[in-house]
């Protein structure tokens, strides 16, 4: 195998498909990556069981062929190499990569040895890989860490027809996407769940081009595997099995109080009064119709408070609402809500709120809103 590639195409390309790798391969082989040359195409991939990812970009080929190198190893030079383009050859039992005045020379491993990368499934349907990306990266914040509880580290797949729902919980918040898309059959109706970890990255992976094609495994034999594709970027990988919590039981149909602020402004003031918050901490939130005031810290502790103007409806008694949040949960849930202002709607101090941005006001009565964060409050002492 013998070809000349761009070297900025050729890095972006193998730091990519290296980030499937496994850190610790149970096997030598699945710290490979493997090139593929065919008419002037190089296909490279990695493979580690549960996650494929393969992506082919344009070279000038003197010869096809295969080669199997150490992945991470290949990442690290190619990132490093000058700015001229890259030479590789391989014969024997190595491969031999210039660029410029350059020269690496890297062992190969058995090729016959790598497992088969796995089929994409039949194509579900697609969608814009902007719109796609942006709705992971609302969801998949709230999904779990704790690989002790897998089931809570994935996001829910939903599909109805032309509807895609995404969710995801880690037990304290909950975000849910709803978004249309082009369904390759009208009448489909299915879920899945996908790793969270696995779906950011691809995600974030496929807005190079203008659409991510979505393909769900069916059939005997061929369960629980779900692909992407999109910008000459092709991911596979395993979806997790357990039973997903009812979280739209968790969504409360009404509210007894609503508040609307300024998303940036209110989002500064948490980081700001967050600051004395001891480790773990609250942040204390109190609404009225005078505004909002955030306040932290203790009585023998450093305090702050801030006020901000909001507009708010409940609490008719005149006595302010009060009711405290993890702060860091309320950022990521006002950093995803993605307006430049916020409804908070709750039910009760002690019960959860939901978090939605201005976009959603227009919807027709009775539609659920297009992104909703629901997060669970803090119980304070006393």
């Amino acid at each position: 195998m013998k070809f000349q590639v761009d070297r900025d195409s050729l890095a972006d390309a193998v730091a990519w498909t290296a980030k499937s790798l496994p850190s610790r391969p149970t096997v030598a082989v699945l710290a490979g990556i493997m090139m593929e040359v065919h008419n002037d195409r190089l296909t490279i991939a990695g493979f580690d069981y549960e996650v494929s990812n393969q992506i082919s970009i344009d070279v000038t080929a003197q010869s096809s062929g295969q080669v199997l190198v150490s992945g991470r190893l290949l990442a690290e030079i190619t990132r490093a190499l000058p700015a001229h383009p890259v030479h590789l050859h391989s014969t024997g039992g190595h491969a031999e990569l210039t660029c410029g005045s350059a020269r690496f020379t890297l062992p190969t491993l058995p090729v016959e040895d790598y497992p088969t990368l796995p089929a994409m499934p039949a194509v579900a349907g697609t969608l814009g890989s902007d719109v796609f990306a942006s709705a992971v990266a609302q969801v998949a914040l709230a999904a779990g860490r704790d690989d002790t509880l897998p089931v809570l580290t994935g996001v829910r797949f939903e599909i109805e027809g032309d509807q895609l729902t995404l969710a995801a919980t880690d037990r304290y918040r909950l975000a849910v996407r709803t978004l249309p898309w082009r369904p390759a059959d009208a009448d489909v109706s299915t879920t899945a769940l996908v790793p969270a970890r696995t779906l950011s990255e691809t995600a974030r992976a496929l807005t190079a081009g203008p659409e991510v094609m979505l393909a769900l495994a069916s059939g005997s034999g061929a369960e629980g595997m779900i692909g992407f594709e999109g910008s000459g970027r092709r991911t596979t990988s395993r979806l997790l099995e357990g039973e997903f919590p009812k979280y739209r039981s968790l969504l409360p149909s009404d509210s007894t109080a609503v508040a609307e602020v300024a998303t940036a402004p209110f989002a500064e003031a948490v980081k700001r009064v967050a600051l004395v918050a001891a480790r773990n901490a609250p942040v204390r939130l109190g609404f009225s119709a005078d505004g909002a005031v955030l306040e932290a810290g203790g009585a023998d502790d450093a305090q702050a408070s801030e006020q901000l103007e909001c507009s708010w409806e409940g609490s008719a008694s005149g006595e302010p609402f009060q009711i405290a949040f993890n702060p860091q949960y309320l950022l990521d849930g006002l950093g995803a809500v993605d307006s430049d202002s916020t409804t908070l709607s709750f039910t009760g101090p002690t019960r959860p709120a939901v978090l939605t941005g201005k976009t959603d006001a227009d919807r027709p009565p009775g539609t659920p809103a297009e992104y909703r964060y629901l997060l669970m409050p803090v119980r304070l002492s006393g």
